[in-house]
């Protein structure tokens, strides 16, 4: 699997603003089958940074109604990236 597969895209909201000032924690919404450590190895090589820690939580499907039917959404896996001191990723930034 490619770095560019791995990570699908930021996680921006209120709650991670909240961490990247705190805790230097970065979030993104990454491949089901990722491990941590592709994970923290696509962040290190696509953003040039140093990763010091990789938590995932993955998120089963919701049900929704779709016309008449009920369809489930699917599952989505989200990584929390903690980097080392002074780091940052440009993205985040409003860059």
């Amino acid at each position: 699997m490619r770095f560019e597969d791995i990570i699908v895209r930021p996680l921006i909201t209120e709650k991670a603003a909240k961490q990247k000032e705190k805790n230097n924690e970065y979030f993104f919404v990454v491949h089901k089958e990722a491990s941590k450590s592709m994970i923290r190895d696509a962040v290190q090589a696509l953003f040039k940074v140093k990763v010091i820690d990789v938590r995932t939580a993955v998120l089963p499907g919701k049900l929704k109604k779709v016309g008449r039917h009920m369809a489930q959404t699917a599952d989505t896996k989200k990584a929390f990236v903690k980097l080392a001191e002074k780091q940052t990723i440009k993205m985040f930034e409003g860059a």
